[in-house]
């Protein structure tokens, strides 16, 4: 399928080492789709499900210790630890490259290796990025075909250049204790084993669209980040994008496929996803504004909680030619539930349990894990293009202007429902400090923050202070940047309950961005940045939102922040002497207006 020695000699390399009993190369046919399916369903790997209810969707289980990406076996080696930072684990090059080639050894005998060319971004556009993943799984293949663009065009593309990325992927025992997802940025070399769980496996996504992507883009001018990208379509015609980064739980996903309330539906207004994970944004030469891009082609999405109130067009779009994993099966109807789905889950007789045991829903028990039919971190697997609303710009070959930058996460007191930065530089400061907090109350823990700048804690390739030293940099090389702002939609009462109503509502939010973007709208500064004068929220149709909820909503309460100041100060600590001096002193700044 090529000539390009690059990609020649090192499958010859890695194929000496894992000694496959065969080598298929993957030419993203429909064809050669449908036989691996066959195959894959042949063996068990995976279950075709009802035609007519769910057609062309399959069923895989994973094994019972290899449900979830691990943060504890995932590794940036870099020559010196400084280059990966505090917040990576780290391990010399040669002593990694050592210990993998042990667990790699002949981990493929009587296996076949696939192998996968595949863009991440639209092949040929200037955001595009080539990979080959060698793997030998047909799950592995199956889902890459969902979520990347693979093809004999990747290999076209890249003609001999040796400029693409190398991804090795081997199950081999699926060993906990030797599982390892590593990267070697310097060496554009990802590779895991002992694992067969999507995001330690499916190599474009977090490994190379996040961890390689972001060193790329420092190196390169551009950045790779853990946002989605959506569009709100006004009722004249023209269409504004945003990107959103959120930590887990956050409700990421509900953003990028939001639905406008009634009110705005009748008056013409739209929303359109172009990502629900991943942005790569570059600066356009013409106009000087920043342009993002959905490096993937497919969502790998959470199922437990999605439904049709929560995320109707989720659930449209995985209601065919999807993948789903470590859901329940519904043996009568031969279809899949999940916690949350609907309130008829199949009865005792008709039901498997994500471990592929019988199982018993009346002995369902919230606060027990181990009563759960679907993990809960049970995924589905689906194209973009089968998304109701996914956006035309989905495909652009120079992606969609941006014309602000969200953060957010979920803090119960501290943070307003939306606040505006005063500067690109105090932007890049409040993604720094982007933190939710947690609820353990069996632990009698409530409130415990966990730092996750930009949403990137776990996916930055290389040392976090550099990365946000990078974000300072691209701050001075955008003519025409994006505005940052900060969003909370989980502000609580004295009681424990949610103020702000969410969802679709978000949109209210989102429209007060816009205008301040456009200088269409005044604010008032506070310590923390500008927030919004409570009238210009609209509430038009909101039961139970006065004046006075907005008000409480965007009030600041100096004491919490104080007290965030000095979690900050350690978290800034824990990241050390790389964090850059401008932040440090946006730290001074924040506590000294917080005195007054």
């Amino acid at each position: 399928m090529t000539n390009n020695k690059h990609i020649l000699n090192w499958i010859d390399e890695m194929s000496a080492m894992t000694k496959p009993d065969r080598i298929v190369w993957i030419d993203g046919s429909e064809e050669q789709a449908e036989a691996l399916r066959a195959e894959a369903c042949s063996t068990g790997e995976i279950i075709k499900l009802n035609e007519e209810l769910l057609p062309n969707c399959y069923l895989h289980r994973t094994a019972i210790n290899d449900v979830a990406r691990v943060e504890g076996r995932t590794y940036i080696c870099t020559p010196t630890k400084d280059e990966a930072g505090a917040i990576n684990n780290w391990m010399d090059p040669t002593e990694m490259y050592a210990k993998l080639k042990k667990l790699y050894t002949g981990s493929m005998q009587g296996r076949t290796m696939y192998v996968i060319p595949y863009s991440m971004g639209v092949v040929g556009s200037d955001f595009a990025k080539y990979g080959i993943e060698l793997t030998d799984s047909i799950y592995v293949v199956l889902n890459m075909l969902i979520m990347t663009r693979v093809g004999t065009n990747v290999l076209e593309a890249l003609g001999d250049s040796p400029d693409y990325i190398k991804g090795l992927h081997a199950r081999a025992d699926i060993d906990e204790e030797n599982r390892y997802i590593v990267h070697f940025p310097q060496d554009n070399t990802i590779m895991s084993v002992n694992s067969g769980y999507g995001g330690n496996v499916l190599l474009g996504k977090k490994c190379f669209a996040l961890r390689i992507a972001s060193y790329l883009g420092r190196k390169e001018g551009w950045m790779a980040e853990h946002m989605l990208i959506l569009g709100i379509e006004y009722p004249n015609g023209e269409t504004k994008y945003i990107t959103a980064a959120f930590p887990s739980a956050c409700g990421k996903t509900n953003l990028a496929m939001l639905i406008p309330p009634e009110i705005y539906r009748n008056k013409g207004y739209k929303v359109w996803c172009v990502g629900d994970d991943i942005a790569w944004l570059r600066v356009n030469p013409e106009d000087g504004k920043l342009y993002a891009v959905n490096p993937e082609n497919g969502f790998f999405g959470v199922a437990p909680g999605t439904n049709d109130k929560s995320n109707p067009n989720a659930l449209a779009t995985c209601m065919r030619d999807t993948i789903f994993t470590n859901v329940v099966h519904d043996t009568k109807n031969n279809t899949v539930w999940w916690e949350g789905l609907n309130n008829n889950p199949p009865q005792p007789g008709n039901a498997i349990d994500w471990k592929g045991n019988p199982w018993d829903c009346t002995k369902f028990d919230k606060k027990d894990k181990s009563t759960y039919g679907a993990h809960p971190n049970s995924r589905f697997t689906a194209l973009a293009q089968n998304c109701p609303c996914i956006s035309s710009e989905f495909n652009s070959l120079k992606g969609v202007p941006v014309s602000a930058i969200v953060f957010g996460g979920r803090r119960a007191k501290t943070a307003p429902l939306v606040y505006q930065s005063t500067s690109w530089q105090n932007g890049t400061f409040v993604g720094s400090i982007m933190a939710s907090e947690t609820t353990a109350a069996a632990a009698g823990a409530v409130g415990v923050v966990r730092r996750d700048p930009m949403a990137m804690r776990p996916f930055v390739g290389y040392n976090m202070g550099e990365y946000w030293a990078h974000w300072l940099n691209m701050g001075k090389n955008i003519p025409n940047p994006p505005q940052i702002f900060h969003v909370n939609w989980f502000r609580t009462d004295d009681e424990g309950n949610f103020i702000w109503p969410g969802f679709g509502d978000n949109l209210r939010v989102l429209l007060w961005i816009i205008k301040r973007c456009e200088g269409k709208i005044d604010a008032d500064l506070t310590p923390i940045g500008y927030v919004p004068k409570a009238e210009d929220i609209d509430v038009e149709g909101l039961d139970g939102i006065s004046l006075d909820t907005i008000k409480e909503l965007l009030s600041v309460d100096t004491e919490s922040w104080l007290a965030d100041v000095e979690n900050i100060k350690e978290f800034y600590a824990l990241v050390g002497d790389s964090v850059p001096a401008e932040l440090k002193e946006e730290l001074a700044a924040l506590e000294a207006r917080l005195s007054k």
